[in-house]
């Protein structure tokens, strides 16, 4: 069966896609150029000529895997409606409970940038992004006086901290605690960083925060 002729743009999506798939398959460790090309039935010579190096390959993907995201999440926090009830809608997604990006491939890109520069320099610009939304939404919230946080960058960056490490927990041991605790909880810290009363948050999304 002929493979139909692909752009660059498409070939290196086409790429990203099966490295992600395989990172989470295998782990950042485990995985290799042969398995990505082996996925898609193509040579490793084709993987290398767009990605020089593994190393820079699981950094590409690392990359392409949050940007959908990143891109998700700036579109909860731009909704035209309160910065509470963005943050909330923001919070609920991203928790471990939520419909963010796969714990168990971040999890493993977290390791593994402890040795590969070049996926540390991708995490902490794609981590720095996060906070940075969170924070001017917070910013925002405070200047139309909706709570009296004193330093939305600071709380934003607690925030993910309390959110990561539970999804830590929730990922490397499955059943160590409730999933509905850890609803719980994300809530509770959203509104103690807020400097709000947790039955601030209790009525659904559907109502006005």
């Amino acid at each position: 069966m002929t493979r139909v002729r692909l752009s660059v743009a498409e070939r290196r999506e086409e790429l990203l896609r099966a490295a992600v798939e395989q990172i989470e398959a295998r782990g950042v460790a485990a995985v290799r150029i042969a398995d990505v090309a082996s996925a898609l039935g193509v040579s490793n010579a084709l993987v290398l000529y767009h990605f020089a190096s593994k190393e820079q390959l699981v950094a590409a993907a690392f990359r392409h895997a949050a940007e959908a995201d990143l891109a998700h999440l700036r579109k909860l926090l731009g909704r035209r409606t309160s910065a509470l009830r963005r943050l909330r809608s923001a919070v609920r997604w991203y928790a471990p409970t939520g419909q963010a990006k796969g714990w168990r491939l971040w999890i493993e890109g977290w390791a593994a940038a402890l040795r590969e520069p070049a996926l540390r320099e991708v995490t902490q610009d794609l981590d720095r992004q996060w906070k940075a939304a969170l924070a001017e939404v917070i910013a925002q919230g405070v200047a139309a006086g909706e709570f009296p946080c004193p330093d939305p960058r600071a709380t934003a960056l607690r925030l993910t901290a309390f959110l990561d490490g539970l999804a830590v927990q929730l990922t490397s041991y499955p059943g160590a605690m409730p999933r509905a605790w850890a609803q719980q909880w994300a809530e509770e810290a959203l509104a103690r960083e807020l400097g709000l009363d947790s039955p601030s948050l209790t009525p659904p999304l559907g109502n006005p925060a």
